[in-house]
C-alpha cells in the first residue's frame, strides 16, 4: 500500500508548497512538489500513481482548470483543491469536475489529511472496480456467438423458452448454453450474472473503449 500514498502537490506559493509537503511527508506520505499546473502537467505521465493536492488560484492554469484538463487527458488522479477564497459558485464548480474536496486556507492539518485519506480511498475503490471490470470483460470475450446471443436474452429478460424460440433451437439446448454462460462469467445465479455484465459496459450501457 506503501507505493499508493503518494501526493502530488501543486502550490506557487512556495512557502505553502513546502509546509503541505513536509506535513504530508511527516505523515509518511511519499511526496511531489509541483511550482505550477503545467509542471504537474508536464509530468504526469510519469506519475499517475496517487492523488493530487492543488491551490486554486495560480498564474497560467487555476485548480479548476487543471483538473479540466486532466479529466480531458484522462489523468484520473484524485484532486483535493485548497483555496484562500473560497465561495459557493467555485466550491460547485470543482464538486461537478470531480474534486474530492475543497478546503480554505488556512486549514487545520487533520483536515488536509482527512481530504488526502478519502482522495486515496476513492482511487483504491477505482483501481479495484476497473480490474474487476476488466476480468469480466475477458470472460465476456470468452463466449461464443451463440453463448452471446442467449446472454442478450438473459439481459432483457427473456426465459429460456422464449429465448430458445427466438433462436430456432431447443429449450433444452438454450439451457446448455446457459449453464455454460453462467460457468464461464463465474455468476452463482442470474442477478449476479446481469449485475456483473453491467458493471462491466461503458456509463451508456455499452463496452468501454
Amino acid at each position: 500500500m506503501m507505493d499508493r500514498r503518494v501526493v502530488h502537490v501543486i502550490d506557487d506559493d512556495a512557502a505553502v508548497r513546502d509546509a503541505v509537503g513536509l506535513l504530508l511527508s511527516t505523515e509518511g506520505f511519499k511526496v511531489h512538489t509541483y511550482p505550477s499546473a503545467l509542471a504537474f502537467l508536464k509530468t504526469s505521465a510519469a506519475h499517475r500513481e496517487g492523488c493530487v493536492v492543488t491551490d486554486m488560484r495560480m498564474p497560467e492554469m487555476s485548480g479548476i482548470e487543471l483538473i479540466a484538463k486532466m479529466k480531458e487527458a484522462r489523468i484520473t488522479n484524485p484532486v483535493v483543491v485548497l483555496t484562500a477564497h473560497a465561495d459557493v459558485p467555485l466550491a460547485v464548480e470543482a464538486m461537478k469536475l470531480g474534486a474530492v474536496d475543497l478546503l480554505e486556507k488556512p486549514f487545520e492539518d487533520a483536515a488536509l489529511l482527512a481530504a488526502v485519506d478519502a482522495a486515496l480511498e476513492r482511487r483504491s475503490a477505482e483501481e479495484t472496480r476497473s480490474r474487476e471490470a476488466a476480468a469480466v470483460r475477458r470472460r465476456l470475450a470468452s463466449l461464443t456467438r451463440r453463448e452471446n446471443e442467449i446472454l442478450a436474452g438473459l439481459l432483457k429478460g427473456l426465459s429460456n423458452k422464449v429465448i430458445a424460440h427466438d433462436l430456432g433451437i431447443s429449450t433444452r439446448t438454450a439451457e446448455v448454453h446457459r449453464a455454460n454462460i453462467m460457468a464461464k462469467m463465474r455468476a452463482g445465479n442470474l442477478a449476479e450474472l446481469v449485475k456483473m455484465t453491467l458493471a462491466a459496459s461503458g456509463p451508456d450501457g455499452a463496452e468501454p473503449d
